[in-house]
């Protein structure tokens, strides 16, 4: 709060700033695209929600006549504004370096930050551990370090069958006797049972001691990674759990995306909107989605998803947002200081109440 405090007042002097002056009955072009809950289309293509509120109060406080123009999406509507064919823009527009140099954006209204949901499992901790156990990449991981361990227990006991008959004895039963050599020396457990006699099987078994060091260890960290990646639609906490994931999705051209492309994480699938995103996500198709928290709460609710996607408790990168306006655009002044006034209003706290009981 204390951060939006400050941007307000950055932005604040700005309007005492000289600019020009918009014409007395100027119809300002408005362009939209939805957006729930800041930009909602009704069934009867009319439009609600908290951006479309907020500016409708602004534009009736501040005298300023305007329509609407609709878009697909916000992409369209950053090409019409850096054409000048449209005057603002007053869906939820996250301020950053580049867009302050390139347009005029008035103070901010709004935090938002990246929300993470995951598919919901509704599995016990230990239904989620025995499946794992008798998992298919868990079953591959046992049976080739069976494979390694008789590799080893062959080629000794072909060396010592001639040389110590009575511990590696000959047939079906020796060849038994090497794999419990192998498996013995590998464990460390040195029962002593068994033991090469000759120069061969002793060098034999010093390679495979110290090859076994190395070998146990990888096995003990792939199987590890394989009941951790498992397990983890279930188990995260933090930004760095999100590394761990097999398939990670975000929507296109968004900060979520943005995010992952920053911290190097590889992005499996971006979708064109986040409704095709959480319908892929509930379908178990991804493990993870990185979206705008806000939005992804509205939609879980609105898809009636919430006992097949899990939004996490836990955001990613607070960032602010605002109304958008073409670079030195006559009606800023207004606006800005109308945005101003109308978010320290008692009104504007009520509209944040009606729409936050929406996303519940």
């Amino acid at each position: 709060m204390r951060r939006l405090l400050f941007y307000i007042l950055i932005f604040s002097f700005s309007a005492v700033n000289g600019q020009q002056s918009l014409a007395q009955g100027d119809t300002l072009v408005v362009g939209i695209y939805h957006n729930p809950p800041f930009v909602i289309q009704t069934d009867d293509n009319s439009f609600e929600g908290l951006s479309i509120e907020l500016w409708e109060n602004i534009a009736k406080s501040s005298d300023l006549n305007f329509r609407y123009e609709q878009y697909s999406d916000f992409i369209s509507i950053l090409k019409r504004l850096e054409y000048r064919e449209i005057d603002l823009t007053i869906n939820p527009m996250d301020v950053n370096e580049l867009r302050v140099e390139k347009f005029d954006m008035t103070q901010p209204y709004f935090i938002s930050s990246i929300g993470v949901a995951i598919p919901y499992l509704n599995r016990s901790a230990l239904s989620v551990f025995v499946s794992n156990i008798f998992s298919l990449a868990f079953l591959k991981i046992i049976l080739l370090l069976i494979l390694v361990i008789f590799v080893f227990g062959f080629f000794l006991w072909l060396v010592e069958r001639r040389h110590n008959k009575f511990q590696f004895r000959p047939g079906l039963l020796g060849l038994f006797d090497g794999l419990w050599w192998s498996a013995v020396t590998m464990t460390t457990v040195g029962y002593g049972d068994k033991a090469p006699k000759s120069n061969l099987g002793k060098s034999i078994a010093i390679i495979w001691m110290f090859t076994a060091v190395i070998i146990i260890s990888s096995f003990t960290a792939g199987i590890a990674s394989t009941l951790t990646i498992s397990g983890l639609q279930t188990d995260i906490n933090t930004a760095e759990d999100i590394r761990l994931v097999k398939k990670v999705s975000a929507v296109g051209a968004t900060s979520g995306e943005l995010y992952l492309v920053q911290e190097d994480i590889p992005i499996t699938q971006s979708y064109a909107s986040p409704i095709l995103a959480l319908r892929a996500l509930a379908k178990k198709n991804n493990d993870v989605l990185l979206y705008d928290h806000t939005v992804l709460q509205y939609y879980i609710n609105r898809l009636s998803l919430s006992e097949k996607v899990k939004l996490l408790p836990f955001t990613l990168r607070e960032h602010y947002q605002s109304f958008m306006l073409p670079k030195d655009h006559p009606a800023y002044d207004r606006i800005n200081v109308g945005l101003m006034k109308e978010i320290h209003t008692n009104r504007w706290e009520g509209l944040q109440r009606k729409y936050d009981a929406m996303e519940r």
